[in-house]
């Protein structure tokens, strides 16, 4: 046991290092927000100052339609890190999600780092998290979920399907069969929103169809265009000639767009993530069908050069920015930006 906690801590700490950097990023691949545009409403009547950005997250009310995405946990630097981005999503009052849960199975070693987020984010939501490769192999699914909630007081739980990561990954575990019948069991014994999230490949229609039908409460298409993952295991590997497989992934943008016509059949929460880097795309996301955006490496990058502070500034920065957008098309809160159309970019010229 001993053995697989150092190892879990230093794949961890392997992945935070790498992903900071430019050479864990698609090098092909965009997430496609830079092919649409506005339309800009020249008359529009909005009043700035009552420009609405809060929504709910599930039965949470939240100031902004974000999400600090799930991260990092199970080393000493990440309770750190948790410690800062807790206090940042309490400050700005938006969900956030904790890193993979699996280490805390294993042992007890490394709980504060995941405790750490609730000492210091008391009324948020807090979403638990952990890989769908682990979901299939609990003995008893539901008891263990249950235990990782109660651990992180979390009010939404994440599932994260990485078929991609595991395949590459030295260590991984792609043995993902039974996953779909695990999901119905627990969205069927546990009364928690179930989201599933995948970590930079992007999730299908057909995909989030399926999920739906099993019960999923929340789909975060985690697109391609930002973070590959695939990269970041080949990177870990020394395999830098796989370029097919690194840029693998569908584009966020597509992924949102697609997905949310199903909501036509059947209520549920479309979250936008992969790649999602400034309030520009998160407006985007809302007007393609999102109903918020999330965001991981360029939060974590920010906190490492500037802290908590910078973090918030960044933030409402980005916030910012929506609300501007939000003024030029005419829309006064966010279920009216979702109603946008957005201008594929070669319509115009």
């Amino acid at each position: 046991m001993a053995e697989n906690d150092n190892l879990t801590s230093r794949r961890k700490k392997d992945h935070i290092k790498i992903s900071l950097t430019d050479e864990a990023n698609y090098k092909i691949k965009t997430n496609g927000f830079d092919k649409y545009e506005f339309e800009h409403y020249a008359i529009t009547e909005v009043e700035y100052n009552k420009i609405d950005l809060s929504t709910k997250f599930f039965s949470h009310k939240i100031n902004y339609p974000f999400i600090i995405s799930c991260m990092t946990g199970g080393t000493k630097e990440a309770e750190n890190i948790n410690k800062k981005l807790a206090i940042v999503a309490s400050e700005l009052n938006i969900p956030i999600g904790v890193g993979s849960l699996r280490q805390a199975l294993e042992n007890s070693k490394q709980h504060s780092s995941y405790k750490i987020i609730r000492k210091n984010a008391k009324d948020i939501p807090i979403l638990g998290n952990v890989g769908a490769a682990q979901i299939v192999k609990l003995k008893n699914p539901v008891d263990s979920i249950k235990f990782l909630m109660k651990l992180v007081d979390a009010n939404a739980f994440v599932i994260h399907v990485n078929p991609l990561q595991e395949l590459l990954q030295p260590e991984g575990e792609p043995h993902f069969k039974g996953l779909l019948k695990s999901i119905k069991k627990l969205t069927r014994e546990i009364k928690i929103p179930f989201i599933v999230k995948e970590v930079g490949a992007g999730i299908s229609k057909k995909t989030a169809e399926r999920l739906l039908e099993a019960g999923i409460m929340g789909i975060d298409v985690a697109g391609s265009g930002g973070t590959s993952w695939a990269a970041i295991e080949l990177l870990r590997a020394n395999k830098n000639d796989e370029m097919f497989f690194r840029e693998w992934g569908l584009p966020t943008s597509f992924c949102v767009r697609k997905t949310a016509e199903l909501k036509k059949r059947k209520r549920f929460l479309l979250i936008a993530s992969g790649g999602i880097s400034n309030g520009i795309e998160i407006a985007k996301s809302i007007a393609l069908g999102a109903d918020m955006a999330a965001s991981a490496k360029t939060v974590l990058q920010k906190l490492f050069e500037e802290n908590v502070d910078g973090v918030i500034k960044l933030l409402y920065q980005w916030f910012d920015d929506l609300k501007k957008i939000m003024y030029l098309t005419g829309c006064s809160n966010i279920s009216e930006l979702q109603k946008q159309k957005l201008i594929r970019k070669e319509e115009l010229y």
